[in-house]
């Protein structure tokens, strides 16, 4: 079998009879050239299955076909599986429509990396996959005119602000006030790091379910920065010790941990405390006993947002969005 020849901008001027910048030009859509011309043109690139080289294209339209997908420096295994279903689907898209992702790491202060990748023009557009209350790092893509989009609900109501979330809050208010249906009236709220806005979202949605059922929130069972066994041990003594009957995690990391404590201690789920959690993961759905909690499609998250991106790049995405829903999976914990 013989190689395919591969198809070059020369090999199309040479067959046509005409300049490569005339070539070039009826690929790009840029300069003055007839439409028989540019017809002419791309009936040879169908024949010819000729692909343009990336590097040329993007020299030609002023863009690099890459974009930059930030995330915290405090990224750990607390949020592995949230991230790793959302870079799936915002890869996903942006294979889809040709470009490629460059991979930073920000911690909302030192700026440096983010500094240099935009500087040197690296990039055509930014995903910020988690929304800071500290605004450092969409300032400085604002003053830049960097087209950006952000994975989380911001507190600002800045209106040229491009943002999208999954419904914490309303799912956080679902799954709450299922539990306050349920009888249970000494609810513990257990969180991560109050910096990242997806914690007031929740906290926000725990609160309106206790608004809806006129029941009041005690401040001593709401626990932050639980990302430690020492620190998820401590709360669950105090939570014990207030004679809480049933605990919301923010998330199935500190569900699994805390609910290892809660082992340590005999506690039995759901006899002694029913517990569910506002994100859902495998190490949820296969604990023993089951734990209730939300699901949200994480993935097309992730593909939703790269789309917002393309969108403002110019990109033609119409009719390709996702519906963004949430399901509370009732199981075993809080039976």
């Amino acid at each position: 079998m013989t190689e395919k020849k591969k198809y070059t901008i020369d090999d199309i001027a040479r067959e046509l009879g005409i300049s490569k910048t005339t070539v070039s030009r009826a690929i790009s859509g840029k300069g003055r050239v007839s439409q028989e011309t540019r017809d002419k043109v791309f009936s040879c690139i169908e024949k010819n299955d000729y692909r343009p080289n990336v590097i040329a294209r993007a020299l030609s339209e002023s863009k690099t076909y890459n974009i930059g997908l930030l995330l915290p420096n405090d990224y750990a295994e607390i949020d592995f599986p949230f991230f790793k279903e959302c870079m799936s689907g915002i890869c996903e898209k942006a294979a889809q429509h040709n470009y490629d992702i460059i991979l930073l790491m920000v911690d909302g202060k030192d700026l440096t990396q983010l500094r240099r990748l935009i500087s040197n023009q690296k990039v055509d557009g930014v995903i910020v996959t988690r929304a800071l209350t500290n605004p450092t790092v969409r300032s400085y893509l604002s003053e830049e005119k960097v087209p950006f989009v952000v994975i989380g609900t911001p507190q600002s109501d800045d209106p040229g602000l491009v943002w999208i979330d999954n419904q914490n809050r309303e799912g956080s208010r679902e799954l709450t006030g299922i539990l306050l249906m349920k009888g249970l009236r000494r609810l513990a709220l257990v969180g991560g790091s109050r910096t990242h806005l997806v914690t007031s979202s929740r906290v926000e949605g725990f609160e309106d379910a206790h608004n809806d059922y006129h029941v009041r929130v005690d401040e001593k069972l709401l626990f932050f920065d639980v990302d430690s066994y020492a620190k998820a041990a401590k709360a669950a003594d105090i939570i014990l010790d207030e004679k809480a009957d049933g605990i919301v995690f923010m998330d199935d990391f500190i569900a699994n941990m805390m609910l290892g404590c809660l082992r340590e201690r005999k506690i039995k789920i759901p006899q002694d405390l029913r517990v569910a959690s506002l994100y859902d993961s495998a190490l949820l759905e296969y604990h023993i006993p089951a734990v209730t909690s939300l699901h949200f499609n994480t993935r097309s998250l992730g593909m939703n947002a790269c789309q917002l991106l393309l969108d403002r790049l110019g990109e033609s995405v119409d009719g390709e969005y996702v519906p963004l829903n949430y399901q509370v999976i009732l199981r075993e914990s809080t039976k």
